[in-house]
């Protein structure tokens, strides 16, 4: 083989190696974002946000949401949000 091919199947070799570790960190993170949160976790938030209000605050429910980033919660909360036109 030439050592053009050689370079490339060595290229192909460690990409497929870093494509196997991305997928595997994929799996573990959707597999920690499917877990529940447990409930005194929700407690001791409940709390700290309460304290930081100075006890005025008060939890009424919380939502779990399946994105994983602030951003895709930002965009999916504008793209639902709709805009009626007065005739």
């Amino acid at each position: 083989m030439s050592e053009t091919q050689q370079d490339l199947q060595a290229l192909v070799a460690q990409l497929s190696k870093r494509l196997d570790a991305a997928e595997a960190e994929i799996a573990e993170l959707r597999r920690r974002s499917d877990a529940s949160i447990p409930e005194d976790v929700i407690m001791a938030i409940s709390a700290a946000v309460s304290a930081y209000l100075g006890n005025r605050g008060k939890v009424k429910a919380v939502h779990f949401s399946r994105h994983r980033t602030w951003a895709a919660q930002g965009r999916q909360t504008i793209q639902q949000h709709s805009i009626r036109a007065k005739i």
